[in-house]
């Protein structure tokens, strides 16, 4: 285990994941923070960073500035608003595929990533994370609808969110009521988390996937009450969502990581709440890969589901192009 775990902890802890091309190991950013401004395709989506995990993506060119204590805006556009909470190390060309979506809706974005070092180390990690996230949502209210739209990890970022509700009712309970609709795309739970991570570390490497697999089993283990407990206890409160809003699966039967098998068992949960659910799974298509699988499908049940559950996509649907 001295050897895997010193490999994999170089691969984590210098920010970098290792690829290994021609026998050389070649680094990558685990996270990118893009300027200020960026152009993507024909739609001129402007991107600043708000804090090193959380951006903010709209169609004007606006300059905003960030109170770090409270998150608190200078400015309110009291427009509209998604919460995507990406992928483990989502690249910023495949994110705003999806920010588009709601760019062309009138919505503005706001993109949360966190790093596999993030992930491993929660308590100086995701949640930290879930509580900026959550004090953003608290801090900028508006009266426009709220979207929450999340990707394979980020049910677990907002299973930690819940926990931090949970320890404040009063103050939080009510930014999760204002959510209008919910959409998860292959959400990974607790039980896939030795099979994601290293998938999406060394996409294309199967023996550092092997390693950092026996590595996450190892750290599972070893540090059970640095990280396991609290990913148990976000995955229970992911399963008891606190968010009650109308909520969009799409999976596929095919996918290890968010597994065909977890996901039901949230749904389940959710349905016997109370809660409306759409349940939509692809026979097959790789993990988070759905919209470039079936584009057409995924974006008509994207948008009947924003239709019938956010008053403004009603009034945006026509003027939408993809």
């Amino acid at each position: 285990m001295g050897l895997c775990k010193t490999a994999v902890t170089f691969a984590i802890n210098s920010g970098r994941a290792g690829v290994r091309n021609n026998g050389n190991l070649r680094l990558r950013p685990l996270l990118s923070c893009a300027p200020v401004m960026m152009v993507y395709g024909e739609r001129n989506a402007h991107t600043q960073d708000l804090t090193k995990n959380i951006q903010y993506i709209s169609n004007d060119k606006v300059k905003l500035t960030t109170d770090p204590k409270t998150m608190k805006l200078d400015k309110q556009l009291n427009r509209p608003m998604c919460v995507m909470i990406n992928w483990l190390l989502a690249r910023q060309k495949h994110v705003m595929k999806y920010a588009n979506l709601y760019l062309e809706q009138g919505f503005d974005v706001i993109s949360v990533s966190c790093t596999p070092w993030q992930l491993m180390w929660p308590q100086k990690g995701t949640q930290l994370v879930s509580g900026d996230l959550l004090r953003f949502m608290q801090a900028n209210e508006n009266d426009q609808p709220l979207v929450v739209h999340g990707f394979s990890v980020g049910g677990y970022v907002w299973g930690e969110l819940c926990v931090h509700v949970m320890k404040n009712k009063e103050l939080y309970q009510p930014v999760l009521d204002r959510v209008s609709a919910q959409v998860w795309d292959s959400a990974a739970d607790i039980t896939e988390i030795t099979i994601g991570v290293p998938a999406a570390v060394f996409p294309k490497n199967k023996i550092m996937q092997k390693t950092l697999k026996a590595y996450m089993e190892y750290h599972l283990k070893t540090f059970h009450d640095a990280a396991t407990v609290h990913y148990i206890r976000s995955s229970q409160l992911f399963h008891t969502n606190l968010c009650h809003a109308p909520a969009l699966f799409l999976l596929s039967a095919s996918d290890t990581v968010g597994a065909e098998r977890s996901n039901r068992a949230v749904y389940e949960s959710w349905v016997k709440m109370g809660m409306k659910c759409t349940w939509n799974c692809w026979d097959r298509s790789p993990h988070v890969q759905h919209f470039n699988k079936h584009r057409d499908e995924y974006v008509t049940l994207l948008r009947a589901h924003l239709r019938e559950h956010v008053p403004t996509a009603n009034r945006e649907q026509n003027r939408a192009m993809v």
